[in-house]
């Protein structure tokens, strides 16, 4: 959590979003230099352009294509165990482009602020994701901020586009599982769904989960030194280990098998799992990886993995096989099989 006195002092200190500071006018102008350009201290941002402009020389130097992404996060709350909306906006979008073989460069922010929205909260979130982008090595070089009456949303929603390179010799696709590769996870699943509940405050829970947010670009980049072909990888968010999966398998014609006893669960998690009637494989994770990747590149990418810190229990899950294709199957460890298909609805509402 960012400490409010750690922040700079500002006009604003104590006081309240107004329909005025999404009016264009000198409110608008205020909150935008004080808060949001200050707070991310871009050179970009500074200039405050209607848009953020690149030397495309500099961009070819990192690779031959573009990667461009972008998300909304309206989690509710705002903050919670290990992180807040800032943070989930900025590791989001930033592990959206790196999962895809992309150095994360640039984002842009948008917010949509309800009237009556607590200032101090809004510089809080800005540092998160000043300090996050710090982290990542990425740059918030632009945005936009909207004000919305009391009732039009609910306190605060952000969308976030992020733009990356990705170098030529990369060609990581959703279509490339082939039988014989083994399926890679750099943790346990199932963290923020469960830190989401507990935050809440509604099941009056006793559990000590924190959400797993994390950017995971580091890791990638140190992934991709050893295993430059990496066949398939994304980030396992809504829906969780098993719909990434699912996605998988469809997309490459192939099946997934997965051993139940080698996928990392927490205790807490399973508990909160059991009581409300929730499988841990589809719960959202906000820094967790799935990579698929041929037999033979499978051990040496899993010792890198596990010395960084965002891999450090990163573990070897399942592998694929040529058929049934498009499903995925779990070996319970009872000696049965079941199958494990798409998510249908959503196991929790606003966890992102």
């Amino acid at each position: 959590m960012i400490d409010l006195e750690s922040l700079p002092k500002t006009k604003f200190r104590g006081k309240n979003i107004t329909l005025a500071h999404g009016a264009g006018g000198k409110a608008m102008r205020d909150l935008i230099d004080e808060v949001f350009v200050a707070g991310f201290d871009s050179p970009e941002l500074t200039l405050l352009e209607d848009q953020a402009r690149f030397e495309l020389a500099d961009l070819s130097k990192l690779g031959s294509k573009l990667a461009m992404t972008t998300d909304c996060y309206v989690v509710d709350p705002l903050f919670f165990p290990g992180g807040d909306i800032g943070k989930l906006a900025v590791t989001g979008t930033v592990n959206d482009l790196a999962v895809g073989g992309a150095t994360p460069l640039y984002l842009t922010c948008g917010m949509i602020i309800e009237e009556g929205f607590s200032i101090d909260d809004l510089q809080r979130i800005v540092a998160s994701m000043k300090a996050t982008a710090d982290s990542c090595g990425v740059r918030i070089v632009t945005g936009d901020t909207k004000v919305v009456p009391r009732g039009a949303a609910d306190k605060l929603f952000i969308n976030t586009a992020g733009i990356g390179v990705i170098p030529e010799s990369s060609n990581i696709l959703a279509d490339r599982a082939q039988a014989g590769d083994v399926v890679i996870i750099n943790g346990y699943v199932g963290d923020h769904g469960a830190a989401i509940v507990d935050a809440r405050g509604e099941l009056a829970l006793e559990i000590s989960t924190v959400t797993d947010c994390q950017p995971l670009n580091g890791l990638i980049s140190e992934m991709l030194k050893v295993c430059p072909d990496i066949h398939c990888m994304r980030d396992a968010t809504r829906g969780g280990l098993a719909t990434v999966l699912n996605e998988f398998a469809t997309s490459s014609d192939v099946a997934i098998q997965l051993d139940n006893n080698k996928i990392p669960v927490r205790e807490e998690v399973r508990g909160v799992c059991e009581i409300l009637g929730l499988d841990p494989l589809y719960l959202a994770n906000e820094g967790k990886l799935i990579a698929i990747v041929a037999k033979e590149d499978s051990e040496t990418l899993l010792k890198v993995m596990q010395q960084h810190p965002a891999g450090e229990d990163s573990c070897i899950i399942g592998y694929v096989e040529e058929s049934p294709q498009g499903k995925v199957i779990l070996e319970t460890g009872f000696g049965g099989n079941r199958m494990i298909d798409m998510l249908i609805g959503e196991q929790l509402p606003r966890i992102c």
